[in-house]
C-alpha cells in the first residue's frame, strides 16, 4: 500500500469543509429540536459526535445522515436525570475515541405554568436535567480534556428566558445555566478550555408540547398542519419542515442554532466567544 499525501492546497480545503475532522463531540439531547440539529451540523463538519436522547429511531437517521456527510455517529440511549449515566456518556467517547473535544449541555425540559399550581415533579425534572445533568456532563467533560490536553470547548443551551426576571421556574434554571458558565469562565482561564453559551429565542421544535395545548395549536393551525395537539406528547417532524415563510419571522429554526454553536466552536483558542443570543426578528413570550 502507498500512503497518499495531502496536497497544502488539499488541507486547506479539507479544513475549510470539515473544521472538525478529528474532533469528539458529544451532544446530550439530540434525538430531537436543536439538540439534532447541532449533532447533525457538528457531524457534517467532520466530527465523531455522541448524540444522545430518548429516540434510538431520530438518532439512527442522524447517524445516516452525518456519515453521509463525511463525519461519524454513535447514539447512545441515555437518561439525563441519571447522573452516572451521564457521566458514562462522557467517558464511553472517551474511551472509545481516546479524547472528548466538544462537550454541548443542550438537554433540556420545560413545565411552564404558575408556581401556586405546578406539581413539584416538574420543578424536579427541569432542575435535574436543566442543571444537575450539565453540571456532571460539564465536570467529566473538563477532566476529560484536562487529563489528554486538547483545546476544547464547552457549550451550554441556555435560553433568553434568562434575560428576564420573571420567566418562571424554567427560566431560573436557565438563570443557572448562565451563573455555572461564567464561573467556569473564571475557573478555565488558564486552561485551553472556552465555555460558550447560546441563549435561543423561540425555536419551532419539540421543546414546546409542555406548553398549553391552545397555545401550539395557535401555531400549528398557521402553519396549516392538521394534527390533534396533546400535552406532552411529540409534534410531528412535518410541522417544523413546513412552516410558512410568515411563521419565520416569530419562529427561528433549530439550524439556526447549530450555525451559531459551529460558529463558536471554529474559533482559535484564544477566542472565547463567551455568549451568542440568537432569536427571531420579533419575539414570542410564553
Amino acid at each position: 500500500m502507498h500512503n497518499v499525501k495531502m496536497t497544502s492546497v488539499q488541507k486547506e480545503e479539507l479544513m475549510t469543509n470539515q473544521p472538525l475532522s478529528g474532533k469528539t463531540v458529544v451532544v446530550t439531547g439530540s434525538s430531537s429540536g436543536i439538540g439534532r440539529a447541532i449533532a447533525e451540523r457538528l457531524g457534517a463538519a467532520g466530527a465523531h459526535v455522541y448524540l444522545s436522547g430518548r429516540t434510538l429511531e431520530a438518532m439512527e437517521a442522524s447517524k445516516a445522515k452525518i456519515e453521509a456527510a463525511g463525519g461519524k455517529a454513535t447514539p447512545v440511549i441515555v437518561n439525563m436525570r441519571d447522573v452516572k449515566q451521564v457521566q458514562g456518556l462522557v467517558e464511553e467517547a472517551e474511551r472509545a475515541t481516546g479524547h472528548v473535544d466538544i462537550m454541548v449541555n443542550n438537554a433540556g425540559v420545560s413545565y411552564p405554568g404558575a408556581i401556586a399550581d405546578a406539581d413539584p415533579e416538574g420543578w424536579r425534572e427541569m432542575l435535574e436535567t436543566n442543571i444537575l445533568a450539565l453540571l456532571a456532563g460539564t465536570q467529566s467533560a473538563i477532566r476529560s480534556m484536562r487529563k489528554n490536553k486538547v483545546e476544547g470547548h464547552i457549550v451550554n443551551i441556555s435560553s433568553v428566558a434568562a434575560q428576564r426576571n420573571d420567566s418562571g421556574v424554567y427560566g431560573s434554571t436557565k438563570h443557572a445555566v448562565n451563573c455555572i458558565s461564567g464561573t467556569l469562565r473564571a475557573e478555565l482561564e488558564n486552561d485551553t478550555i472556552r465555555v460558550v453559551t447560546i441563549m435561543p429565542g423561540a425555536i419551532a421544535t419539540n421543546f414546546a408540547r409542555n406548553f398549553e395545548p391552545a397555545v401550539v395549536q395557535g401555531i400549528v393551525k398557521m402553519a396549516g398542519i392538521d394534527v390533534e395537539v396533546k400535552k406532552g406528547e411529540r409534534l410531528p417532524d412535518e410541522l417544523f419542515d413546513s412552516l410558512p415563510a410568515a411563521l419565520r419571522n416569530t419562529l427561528g429554526a433549530p439550524d439556526d442554532i447549530a450555525n451559531a454553536v459551529l460558529y463558536a466552536v471554529t474559533q482559535p483558542i484564544t477566542i472565547n466567544v463567551a455568549e451568542i443570543v440568537v432569536r427571531p426578528p420579533r419575539q414570542l413570550a410564553f
